[in-house]
């Protein structure tokens, strides 16, 4: 796929990052992987990224890395494109991104190189890098240590015409702004901050009406519903979810970190579609949070 073509998939809809299946010995499980996105395919996302944050990539080992890749692509041929994640320092990024373009995936999302500050000049370079070492279309992540300003996407996009989107994952409306004033269309934007549907009518406002659903991979049918409703400013289906699903889910996530990923894990268990047990450091919900989040679940009906 053209870089591009993916852009332009990637301006609208929403997009989702499927758990990544752990058996009980904590190992990679392909069958179950396969058919949670054979599941969620049919509801209508624009785009699934593998082993992304939600997909707890900063847990895999290579080997897991490359199967749940080849998993994804494989079982959604021709039925939903497949970004995988990639991140960490610059050689073991491109050595990420080489592997998913090669097991086919149609690009990346670039996620934080983690640990140590760097400046900006440094996250050109790391970016400039990561994109120069594959054809296929690259999405960069605003998160973390990895923060890019206006000026360095840029400079960005001058040199790296396989660049062809942005996600943020802080929250900066002036950032946003800025970056959105200065680049236009050049690139896809979207929402990717946790639980991205509590900031979504505000980053449509801003320009980037698309995001990143985590619920979608156990109520798909109430995150379609949600994004539905922000793109057609039905502001009463879209504030009646808010208060009855998205703000006392918060509640039940905010509890401790790391919860955003756990708590979509727990979700996916409660509605007989289990991924298992997330992987230490990141700690599973405990039964009284089970309990509160399984009624939250029920009240929204069938999916």
């Amino acid at each position: 796929m053209h870089p591009q073509e993916l852009k332009q998939i990637l301006s609208s809809g929403l997009l989702s990052f499927p758990l990544t299946d752990f058996d009980a010995a904590g190992d990679f499980n392909a069958k179950t992987y396969a058919e949670r996105l054979e599941w969620l395919a049919p509801y209508g996302a624009s785009a699934l990224f593998a082993a992304g944050g939600t997909g707890e990539f900063f847990s895999l080992t290579g080997g897991e890395y490359s199967d749940i890749i080849k998993t994804a692509v494989d079982t959604c041929r021709g039925k939903v494109p497949i970004l995988a994640g990639a991140g960490g320092p610059t050689r073991q990024a491109i050595a990420y991104a080489q592997e998913a373009e090669r097991l086919g995936a149609h690009g990346i999302l670039l996620l934080p190189h983690y640990l140590t500050e760097a400046s900006q000049d440094g996250l050109i370079r790391h970016v400039e890098e990561v994109c120069a070492s594959v054809k296929f279309g690259v999405v960069v992540y605003n998160r973390g240590n990895s923060r890019l300003t206006a000026d360095s996407l840029e400079k960005l996009a001058a040199r790296c015409p396989n660049l062809i989107g942005f996600k943020d994952g802080i929250g900066d409306i002036e950032l946003m702004v800025s970056i959105w004033r200065r680049m236009g269309d050049r690139f896809s934007y979207l929402g990717g901050l946790p639980t991205a549907e509590v900031y979504a009518a505000a980053y449509k406002a801003l320009g980037t009406p698309v995001y990143s659903s985590a619920v979608f991979n156990f109520v798909p049918k109430l995150a379609m519903d949600f994004y539905h409703a922000i793109a057609a400013d039905d502001h009463a289906t879209s504030n009646r979810l808010l208060d009855q699903f998205f703000l006392p889910y918060l509640e039940i996530r905010n509890r401790k970190a790391g919860y955003a990923v756990s708590i979509v894990k727990a979700g996916a268990r409660l509605v007989g579609h289990s991924a298992g047990p997330v992987r230490a450091p990141l700690t599973d919900l405990t039964e009284e949070e089970d309990a509160m989040l399984h009624k939250l679940i029920l009240a929204q009906g069938p999916q």
